[in-house]
C-alpha cells in the first residue's frame, strides 16, 4: 500500500506531500492543474518496481527515467522539471506501508537518460499496477502490442501496458465467486459478458439471444466498462493491486457513471488501492453518497486549483474539508445563470 508521495519541482504541481488512503483516493480540479501528471508519475514508478525482478540502483536509474518519459511523453526527462529560470532539480519520493518498497529519485532540467536515486526499493511489488486512460482500449487488442513494440509511435506507454493486461487469461478456482460478484453490475449495464476469441485475441460482448457482438460496434461508454470487467476477470484488480483511472466519467452517461462509481468502491473494498482524477460533480456526488454505506473503504480527497502564484493542493478525509471545488462552483454558477433567464412571453 502506498502511504504518501512527495513532489518538488515536478511539472506544474505544487511542492507538497500527498497522504493517501489505503482504499480510494479522489483527485479533483480543473483542466491543466496536473491531475493526470500525478497519476502517471505514481503509475510509472510503481510499474518499474513491479517489472524489475532484482532491482539494483544502476538498473533502476535508467528504468525510472525511461518509464517517466514513455508515460508522460516529454521531449526529454528534464522537461518534467518545473519551468523556471536557471537549473532546477525535480524530486519524487514514495513511501509505502512496507518500507522495502520505498523509493526516492531526482533529476535536473538537463537530465536525459537517467535519474539519481536517493532511496532504492529492495523488493519488487506483488501486483502490477493498472492505468486506465480517458479512452477505452479493448478495440486495440491484440494488434496494438506488436505495433507499439516494433515501431516508434507517439502513444503513451500506459496504452501498451494496459492492452497487455487485458490479454491475460481469466481466473478460475476459489476466487471465481468473488469475481462474479464484482462483474455482475457491469454485465447488467452492458447487457452481456465480455469474451475473448482464443485464436484472434479480439474481444466481443456476448449478449444472450443475440450472440457475439464485435467491440467496435459497442458504444464507447460500454467499452470502458468492458475494459474494467476484463481486468477484474483476469485478477489484476484484486487484492494488493493498484488502479489509476484518469477521468472515469469521460464519454459516459449518468446511468453508467453510477455503475462505475459503485464498481470503483467495490474494487477498493476487494483490496485494490484506487486513484482517480475527475472534474465531474456527478461522479463526486456518487462517490460521496457511497462512502457512508462502505465504511470499510477509507477515502481521501484532494483538490488542485490554479491561482496567480501557481497550483495549490488541499487534502482531506472528507470532501467537505476541501474549500476549492471548481466543478461545484461552476455548477452553482450555471444554476444561478439559468434561474436569471427571463421566460419567453
Amino acid at each position: 500500500m502506498l502511504k504518501q508521495a512527495s513532489f518538488a519541482n515536478f511539472t506544474c504541481l505544487p511542492d507538497s506531500v500527498w497522504h493517501f488512503s489505503p482504499g480510494l483516493n479522489i483527485i479533483v480540479g480543473e483542466n491543466g492543474v496536473g491531475k493526470s501528471h500525478v497519476l502517471k508519475a505514481l503509475y510509472a514508478l510503481l510499474k518499474v518496481q513491479k517489472d524489475n525482478a532484482e532491482p539494483s540502483k544502476a538498473s533502476l536509474e535508467k528504468a525510472y527515467a525511461e518509464k517517466l518519459v514513455a508515460v508522460l511523453r516529454p521531449e526529454s526527462l528534464g522537461r518534467l522539471a518545473k519551468r523556471r529560470q536557471g537549473r532546477a532539480r525535480c524530486e519524487i519520493a514514495l513511501e509505502f506501508k512496507d518500507h522495502s518498497h520505498n523509493c526516492s529519485i531526482n533529476f535536473a532540467t538537463n537530465a536525459k537518460t537517467q535519474v539519481d536515486i536517493f532511496t532504492a526499493p529492495s523488493k519488487t511489488l506483488h501486483q502490477a499496477p493498472a492505468f486506465f486512460p480517458t479512452r477505452e482500449l479493448v478495440t486495440l487488442c491484440p494488434w496494438f502490442l506488436s505495433l507499439y513494440d516494433n515501431y516508434h509511435l507517439e502513444f503513451e506507454e500506459t496504452w501498451r501496458d494496459t492492452v497487455s493486461l487485458l490479454g491475460g487469461p481469466s481466473i478460475k478456482g476459489p476466487r471465481e465467486k468473488e469475481i462474479s460478484h464484482l462483474l455482475a453490475p457491469l454485465e447488467d449495464v452492458m447487457g452481456g459478458k465480455v469474451v475473448v476469441d482464443s485464436q484472434s485475441g479480439r474481444f466481443y460482448l456476448h449478449v444472450p439471444g443475440e450472440g457475439r457482438l464485435e467491440m467496435p460496434l459497442i458504444a464507447e461508454g460500454l467499452r470502458k466498462l468492458a475494459m474494467l470487467a476484463r481486468l477484474i476477470s483476469t485478477g489484476v484488480l484484486l487484492d494488493q493491486g493498484y488502479l489509476f483511472w484518469d477521468e472515469p466519467e469521460a464519454n459516459l452517461n449518468p446511468r453508467i457513471v453510477k455503475t462505475v462509481a459503485a464498481s470503483i468502491v467495490a474494487i477498493a473494498r476487494a483490496g485494490v488501492q484506487v486513484f482517480i482524477s475527475t472534474h465531474s460533480l456527478f461522479l463526486l456526488r456518487e462517490l460521496e453518497m457511497l462512502q457512508p454505506r462502505h465504511p470499510q473503504v477509507p477515502c481521501r480527497w484532494f483538490a488542485l486549483a490554479a491561482h496567480a502564484n501557481g497550483v495549490t493542493l488541499e487534502q482531506s478525509d472528507h470532501v467537505d474539508g476541501l474549500e476549492t471545488l471548481v466543478s461545484l462552483d461552476e455548477e452553482l454558477s450555471q444554476s444561478d445563470r439559468f434561474l436569471q433567464l427571463e421566460p419567453d412571453i
